[in-house]
């Protein structure tokens, strides 16, 4: 991570958790905007996240959700493509690795990651989930020359399509 405050901040310190507290996040437009720029978004219309926060025996856990509504460019023609994102947060923060490098976890499933020092910034981590729930690759309905559908492209890799031409 650079040494730039990140654009959706919201942090609490990690010596100051302890029982379980919800946390609920909304970036302002300012914050939507420069998370677009990062992103590479045409807008971000709406990012919320209902985050719980507390320490267990492991570290420090953070679960809950991310929501996110705005238009992303086609990969093919830049056309603006909705989309809508909902992505779980399940995250262990932990101050250091165990012996052999493994940390034994209940049947949940969470990501691991270390705890650096005493700040836990929320907006960053849940900035993060969104990206993660974001389609990589966005289509838009409106055909383009020269691009083929993946149900096309599927079609013409048939040892059958010479057959259809006729």
């Amino acid at each position: 991570m650079s040494s730039a405050a990140p654009e959706f901040s919201h942090v609490v310190r990690a010596h100051e958790i302890g029982s379980p507290k919800q946390h609920m996040l909304e970036a302002d437009a300012g914050q939507r905007s420069a998370l677009a720029g990062r992103f590479t978004l045409l807008s971000l219309d709406r990012l919320t996240a209902s985050l719980e926060v507390k320490r267990d025996t492991n570290g420090i856990r953070i679960t809950g959700e991310v929501h996110g509504a705005g238009t992303q460019p086609c990969v093919a023609s830049a056309e603006p493509v909705p989309f809508l994102v909902t992505e779980r947060i399940a995250l262990l923060l932990t101050q250091a690795t165990p012996e052999g490098g493994e940390i034994e976890l209940s049947s949940a499933d969470l990501d691991v990651e270390p705890l650096e020092g005493d700040i836990v910034d929320l907006g960053e981590i849940a900035a993060q989930a969104f990206a993660l729930g974001l389609d990589p690759y966005p289509r838009s309905a409106v055909s383009v020359a020269g691009v083929i559908s993946e149900d096309e492209a599927v079609a013409l890799r048939s040892p059958f399509a010479v057959l259809k031409k006729s």
